[in-house]
């Protein structure tokens, strides 16, 4: 059992957010800094990030503006040092920054493909490989990836799911690569209504209630509960929130039954999936906790 907590969380911590200029970075940044630690307030527009810098300092906290396309490398190394050489040091990192846009596979144009893949996945591992240098020189920190439930089918979203799985896998090696020098990686699976809800409706013709009703806010807690000492025996998790519902995310598995033979042939593997493995087919698209009818 923990022992009580005095005082702010974060207290005497540095934390970069990515893509903090609006809905869930914005709340990320804002109650990090509530919870005592100093923030670098990322987002690619400059204005946007400012306005949320301007708010910390007003509710007590400590926070600086470092616009950056993290789809650069440059300019994501330079967000990284912008926190060591204000603050002296980068405890933290959330890698909130992302892209979204939703295409049928007939439909999928290159450019909002290759974008979608330059920020959510080159963007979140550059930032975290620059943090964990730093990090693995102090011998300790924490890093939040931000992944979806999309991750696990959705129509039309295979490209935003697909990098999404992929910073579940980031999570679960980069947990296993920095558990000696005391670092924790986790990511969170949030759900709120923010500017994605948009981009449905777009795509339906037609207003649309994604997540309505769910303030980016409400999955504040769960951030700073991963960045402080609370969460000191979590790691290479995947945690999701959706409004009042907290779960875990399953790793990567391969399932039983396991069977053998010397030589499988086309003929042996299709019976293997008429008989022994006809069970073990897994359902497509999301799969959650309870059944649910999805459009």
């Amino acid at each position: 059992m923990n022992d009580p907590v005095t005082g702010p969380l974060l207290a005497g911590r540095a934390v970069v957010v990515t893509g903090a200029g609006r809905g869930l970075g914005a709340a990320y940044a804002r109650a990090i800094a509530a919870a005592g630690a100093a923030v670098v307030v990322n987002d690619v527009d400059a204005d946007e990030a400012a306005g949320v810098v301007e708010q910390i300092p007003a509710a007590g906290g400590r926070a600086v503006l470092q616009a950056a396309d993290i789809t650069d490398w440059d300019q994501a190394d330079a967000l990284i040092d912008r926190c060591v050489t204000e603050f002296g040091a980068i405890d933290g990192l959330v890698n909130n920054a992302g892209y979204f846009s939703l295409a049928l596979p007939q439909d999928q144009l290159p450019e909002p493909l290759r974008r979608t893949i330059d920020v959510n996945l080159f963007g979140s591992a550059a930032c975290g490989v620059l943090a964990l240098r730093r990090m693995v020189k102090a011998h300790g920190g924490s890093v939040v990836n931000v992944t979806s439930g999309e991750q696990m089918g959705k129509t039309a979203s295979a490209i935003y799911g697909a990098t999404k799985a992929a910073v579940a896998t980031l999570t679960y090696s980069w947990a296993e690569d920095m558990r000696e020098y005391g670092i924790r990686v986790n990511a969170i699976s949030p759900n709120a209504h923010t500017r994605m809800a948009t981009v449905y409706e777009q795509f339906r013709g037609s207003a649309g209630s994604q997540n309505f009703g769910l303030a980016p806010e409400l999955n504040a807690p769960l951030v700073v509960y991963l960045l402080s000492d609370l969460s000191v025996g979590v790691t290479g998790q995947v945690v999701r929130l959706n409004g009042s519902e907290l779960m875990l995310g399953t790793h990567p598995a391969n399932l039983d039954p396991l069977l053998t033979r010397h030589d499988w042939t086309v003929e042996a593997i299709a019976e293997a999936f008429d008989t022994d493995l006809a069970g073990s087919l897994q359902p497509v698209g999301v799969h959650r906790v309870r059944t649910e009818i999805l459009d």
